[in-house]
């Protein structure tokens, strides 16, 4: 099996492992996990040479991008307190945590190689959390804090981490010049994001075709990590700030294709790149089992004293924290979501999984010191990084699943409806008035504007059957009824109309351009 060919197995199993997922109620990125680690031990797969500078550039910018746009950042801003308690204190906690502990137990590390190691094994990985936590069918609040804490946590992550391998490569190190660069760091990211968001929204404009804008969106993320990275500031958020931009700004309410098309496209990209990237997880296995040669007891007790300094923290983090953002919580009349019960800070304790950051930055520990002497200890802290992430991606994502359902921790569904419901009022009302806008100017048969009353009412009621009383919805459920089957009998219609022009193809003297086109049409129609 040659590269192109593992590849290939990896885009297949991405999209196997969603169906079998859900079958089986196990996380994909777990199961990709686990067939990369059946590859890597498999003899006629070869090893994946991937320049380590190039994973966090390739993989981080999409999977970022994509998870971006299932939230706002209105939800980020309600959120900032816990937010911050995790992505960024927990992450230097943690760093200093582990730090300390390698040095303790590992025989002639430094302690700047102890930071690094601590710095990339700190963050849980975002697209692990959110993929985990929304199969699962969590409480929305823990969902969004999750999604903050995955999202902003590499990015202090990264910057510890880099400071610390330049204090090894260097040999010196100095706490100012390590604060100045995470402020200008962040700095350059925002205005990065910022002045790439408000570019691509003028662009998109300039663009029109959805087609186009879509493609758009892919480049998007890939330009603003690579620009924030050469102007020396954090990749990682600026591709945050650019994408809760777009998310902000971008949207056109009535630009309906662009919107279907982009969700379903950047659903497929999601699916593929963290399919791909966890995979790689697994395959990058061999590296590790090559440096445990011989001495497998030492590396592995090395790795159990991290994997429980990394999981035990982060507990002993989440209790005083949730306990003081509730206090804070209750002194104030704010929107903040925050865990409700020891239950729900025990689902989040267990959520936290190590992935693709962790391994990226593993793997682009240097080999060698500016003096031209070979990186301190670098086999054994890619292992310990390994041990790590295995342990907390596979035990806890497999057994993540059996703790939500053992403790109960479900979404609250009544004030999701009571919530729909809001919304479909108010979408209702909206209609209402527009209507009465265009009465006002327009002279519409009696006839026609009750229908048209009778059609505002029903965009409410198909958001939220809750809306009107028993006896209009008994009137609306007839209508449905009799609009599906309008629409079954025209969907058989066009169904016959689209095999006849597809035939109309293979004939001879047929343009297929112009056969694509009238298909196109008959498309769009079935759509409405």
């Amino acid at each position: 099996m040659d590269q192109l060919a593992l590849l290939f197995v990896l885009l297949l199993g991405a999209l196997v492992s969603v169906p079998v997922g859900d079958r089986f109620g196990l996380p994909a990125p777990v199961l990709m996990t686990l067939l990369g680690i059946a590859l890597a031990v498999s003899d006629f797969v070869p090893n994946v040479n991937i320049p380590p500078d190039l994973i966090l550039p390739a993989l981080l910018p999409p999977l970022l991008y994509a998870a971006v746009r299932r939230t706002s950042w209105r939800q980020f801003a309600a959120n900032k307190r816990p937010i911050f308690l995790l992505a960024v204190a927990l992450v230097f906690v943690t760093t200093v945590c582990v730090a300390a502990v390698a040095s303790a137990i590992v025989p002639g590390l430094p302690v700047a190689a102890a930071v690094a190691l601590g710095a990339l094994v700190a963050p849980p990985d975002p697209v692990a959390a959110t993929a985990v936590a929304g199969q699962l069918g969590l409480p929305r609040r823990l969902v969004s804090i999750l999604e903050g804490e995955g999202l902003f946590n590499d990015v202090t992550a990264i910057v510890l981490y880099h400071v610390a391998i330049a204090a090894v490569i260097s040999g010196s190190f100095s706490p100012w010049r390590a604060g100045l660069d995470l402020v200008l760091s962040a700095v350059v990211a925002v205005a990065v994001g910022l002045a790439l968001g408000w570019g691509a929204n003028r662009l998109m404009d300039i663009l029109g075709d959805a087609t186009l804008q879509i493609g758009l969106t892919l480049l998007v993320p890939y330009a603003s990590y690579v620009l924030a990275e050469e102007l020396h500031g954090s990749g990682v958020l600026a591709v945050l700030t650019t994408a809760l931009f777009l998310a902000e700004y971008a949207s056109d309410p009535d630009d309906v294709m662009t919107r279907l098309a982009g969700h379903t496209f950047w659903d497929i990209v999601d699916t593929l790149v963290t399919g791909v990237a966890f995979g790689l997880i697994g395959l990058e296995l061999h590296n590790a089992i090559r440096t445990a040669s011989g001495r497998w007891g030492e590396l592995l007790g090395w790795a159990a004293a991290i994997v429980g300094v990394v999981v035990v923290v982060r507990l002993l983090w989440l209790l005083p924290a949730t306990w003081l953002t509730k206090r804070l919580h209750a002194r104030r009349d704010t929107e903040e979501e925050i865990p409700v019960g020891w239950r729900e800070t025990v689902v989040m304790w267990w959520a936290g999984m190590r992935g693709v950051a962790s391994v990226a930055l593993a793997l682009a520990v240097p080999l060698t010191t500016d003096d031209g002497s070979p990186f301190p200890d670098r086999d054994e802290i890619v292992f310990i990084a390994f041990g790590v992430i295995m342990a907390t991606l596979v035990l806890q994502g497999l057994t993540l699943p059996w703790l939500v359902k053992r403790l109960r921790v479900r979404a609250d569904t009544e004030r999701e409806k009571e919530l729909e419901k809001e919304l479909a009022v108010r979408a209702a009302k909206a209609a209402k008035r527009r209507l009465k806008e265009i009465e006002a100017v327009e002279e519409l048969p009696e006839e026609l504007s009750e229908q048209m009353a009778r059609r505002a009412f029903d965009i409410g009621l198909r958001i939220s059957p809750d809306v009107g009383e028993d006896e209009r919805r008994e009137a609306h459920e007839k209508r449905v009824r009799r609009l599906k089957r309008v629409r079954r009998i025209q969907g058989e219609m066009l169904s016959a109309a689209r095999h006849e022009v597809l035939a109309a193809r293979s004939e001879p003297g047929a343009d297929p351009e112009i056969v694509d086109r009238v298909l196109r049409h008959l498309d769009v129609r079935s759509l409405r």
